[in-house]
């Protein structure tokens, strides 16, 4: 078993089970406290996405197969009770040591990036612009993939392309702006802004081929915004973890382990946005 910030992954030959815990990390260390419905929220959503995004025959090939116990290995299924709702099955892939980082609005560590040099990620920028503007175009923004307990780096299109080679650079940056295009206009349809996004890609073992892979377009992975409050200038109300940020931030955490226990409202609220998020996006409930 593979135990990440917030997934167990276990290896079952052919391919993997990949269970998402109700664990919550912020600024690239676990929290003690869990965020219960959490871990169903983010396999749930997953599995709406990358079932949404295989209709575009433009998209690369993902590596879910099924969120449904009883499609699993005979061996999961006396431990239904645990998997039901918060587990998937995927294709193995050989993860490519970067993330993929699409940011369609000025936020986060990118508003600070913009503050301090007037670019976002090395990436000019239109001077004037104010905290949570969309961007003039979607901006791909690599970055290095950390360890736990590390933080992730930004890193320049060169840099990744010395990573991982020039072709493969050029396509996963193609497909991580394609999928952000089309998943911010459908949200947009729902009520949320997806104002940036977190993907991964893997290599298929067999073919070679890359794979989207680990979650896609999660309150975890992305930063979603109810569309009805939002007013640029400021920061905005939010359905991700932002919320639990913007606390460690008021108690003036130095962001390194321990991570500091969270109130219970807080808890509770980053619950009601995890799932109010799902109903949303998918127009259903967890």
């Amino acid at each position: 078993m593979n135990r990440g910030k917030v997934r167990d992954i276990y290896d079952l030959g052919d391919s993997l089970l990949i269970v998402a815990s109700d664990r919550i990390s912020a600024f690239d260390v676990v929290l003690p406290d869990g965020i219960p419905g959490k871990g169903a929220v983010l396999t749930q959503l997953s599995t709406f996405w990358f079932q949404w995004l295989s209709e575009y025959e433009d998209i690369l090939w993902n590596h879910f197969i099924s969120a449904d116990v009883t499609d699993f290995p005979p061996s999961c299924h006396r431990h239904h009770a645990v998997l039901e709702g918060r587990s998937m099955l995927v294709r193995k892939a050989a993860p490519l040591p970067v993330e993929c980082i699409v940011r369609g609005y000025l936020s986060g560590s990118g508003w600070t990036d913009y503050q301090r040099t007037g670019e976002l990620c090395g990436q000019a920028l239109p001077k004037g612009l104010v905290e949570s503007q969309k961007l003039p175009e979607p901006l791909f923004t690599p970055s290095t993939k950390a360890e736990q307990g590390a933080h992730d780096m930004n890193i320049s299109f060169v840099k990744m392309e010395s990573l991982i080679g020039t072709d493969m650079a050029k396509l996963v940056r193609e497909v991580s702006l394609k999928i952000y295009q089309r998943a911010a206009e459908y949200a947009l349809s729902k009520g949320v802004i997806i104002a940036d996004t977190k993907l991964e890609f893997g290599l298929d073992p067999a073919s070679g081929q890359p794979l989207v892979i680990d979650e896609v377009l999660t309150p975890d992975s992305s930063r979603f915004w109810p569309r009805s409050e939002y007013a640029p200038g400021c920061g905005q109300p939010s359905f991700d973890k932002q919320f639990v940020r913007d606390y460690l931030i008021s108690i003036k955490w130095d962001k390194r382990p321990p991570a500091p226990h969270l109130p219970a409202d807080v808890i509770r609220q980053t619950s009601e946005r995890y799932r109010e998020a799902y109903r949303l996006l998918a127009d259903s409930r967890v």
